[in-house]
């Protein structure tokens, strides 16, 4: 069994390196909800018409645990009106309900809270978008003074993502399940990417990386002489009042939380709760609940975190950063800075994120000015051609595109 879950973990933390690195669960989430991947034509309807009510989001919600998660939660908001749903186990030993309210690893979310303290910093004049990563981290990178800050923000850099190559893993491989807390250092990860080389020339092309957000963190450290974590919870956890939202250093979650689990075969799943928030870092490494993320972003995208200058470069999409990946079929997307956009078959535009993750498959997306939320979140790591996938889709589109 130890052999057998050795590898299935590296074929699927493979894939979460792909899906933190390329977000290819993303984009076949949206293909899917624009009809290119085998939805069911009644799951979506066209431009301007009604679509979804809350007892079908409760449905799809329950259908994706029929389907093989323990659980599934989504908070939906309506300006003043905050609808909480969920499905399903949020911990299978001893078998406990999932909750609205519990923490979870929110993975790739991150970036965009990342992103919000680097962009504050610029706003104060201590970065500039345009500064290199050379003036800030000396031969960090080898092209360093050819790469922006704002390319590491919106992943037009080139930078190798670290968690690619076989021995960012490795450790964690090793022993199953005993190796998961193990700390890893972020400017190993840097080095190791330092090592690939570039990818191509800086802005010409969109890579997904999470060496970007490793470096922002960095670069951040140096310009204010503090921790990122503390960076975050001085200007982005305490103002807003997330308590429940937190940058661990530490596998240890304090509070009610959802466990994450991956599947090691067809009826055996690993708690991978443990796995430390050190291997993602500023690029994935928050903790927090649904109601914490959605006052995160209404904040941001009411401007209360940014000027309002600052806040419409993080939604402007630059031309070579649009479709994710090569012929997605998805003309709507695009990456902002630390933001991403999406244009859902009602019609809607939505900006946020999702992720995933070992255990966890997260979702925040936005109306532009915050008054229409949807946070998702379904503890199990998901392939995307399994039914649960495919029953997570239903979940955003109900979630979303529904009558006002």
């Amino acid at each position: 069994m130890r052999h057998e879950s050795r590898n299935r973990m590296r074929r699927v933390f493979k894939l979460a390196g792909r899906a933190v690195g390329i977000r290819r669960f993303r984009l076949i989430v949206v293909a899917a909800l624009v009809g290119v991947a085998t939805l069911a034509t009644a799951s979506v309807a066209p431009a301007g018409e009604q679509t979804r009510s809350l007892p079908e989001v409760q449905r799809a919600l329950d259908e994706v645990v029929a389907a093989g998660a323990p659980g599934a939660m989504a908070l939906v908001r309506d300006g003043d009106r905050t609808i909480r749903l969920s499905s399903g186990y949020g911990n299978l030993a001893p078998k406990t309900p999932m909750r609205v309210a519990d923490r979870f690893r929110i993975g790739g979310l991150t970036k965009t809270f990342t992103a919000a303290v680097v962009l504050q910093l610029v706003g104060e004049g201590k970065i500039a978008l345009d500064d290199t990563v050379e003036q800030w981290l000396p031969g960090a990178i080898s092209n360093g003074d050819a790469i922006s800050v704002r390319q590491l923000l919106n992943h037009t850099s080139g930078i190798f993502d670290y968690i690619k190559d076989p021995r960012v893993l490795g450790p964690y491989l090793e022993d199953l399940p005993n190796n998961l807390a193990l700390i890893f250092d972020p400017r190993e990860g840097v080095s190791i990417a330092a090592e690939h080389g570039p990818l191509f020339p800086p802005g010409s092309d969109l890579s997904y990386s999470n060496t970007n957000y490793l470096l922002l963190a960095m670069i951040v450290e140096v310009a204010t002489g503090d921790s990122i974590g503390s960076e975050l919870r001085e200007r982005i956890f305490e103002p807003l009042g997330l308590r429940h939202t937190a940058y661990p250093t530490s596998s240890r979650i304090n509070g009610s939380y959802t466990h994450g689990y991956l599947p090691l075969d067809e009826s055996t799943l690993l708690d991978v709760t443990p796995l430390s928030p050190t291997l993602l870092g500023a690029s994935g490494g928050i903790l927090s609940n649904a109601k914490d993320v959605a006052r995160f972003y209404r904040a941001l995208l009411a401007g209360r975190l940014l000027a309002p200058e600052l806040l419409n470069a993080m939604q402007t999409i630059d031309p070579v950063a649009t479709g994710g990946v090569p012929d997605s079929g998805f003309p709507g997307g695009g990456w902002g800075l630390g933001l991403l956009r999406e244009t859902f078959p009602c019609g809607s535009e939505a900006w946020g994120h999702d992720s995933e993750i070992p255990g966890y498959v997260t979702a925040a997306w936005n109306s532009k000015d915050g008054t229409r939320q949807v946070v998702v979140v379904v503890n199990r790591l998901l392939e995307p051609d399994e039914p649960a996938a495919q029953a997570l889709r239903e979940v955003l589109a109900a979630a979303y595109c529904r009558p006002s």
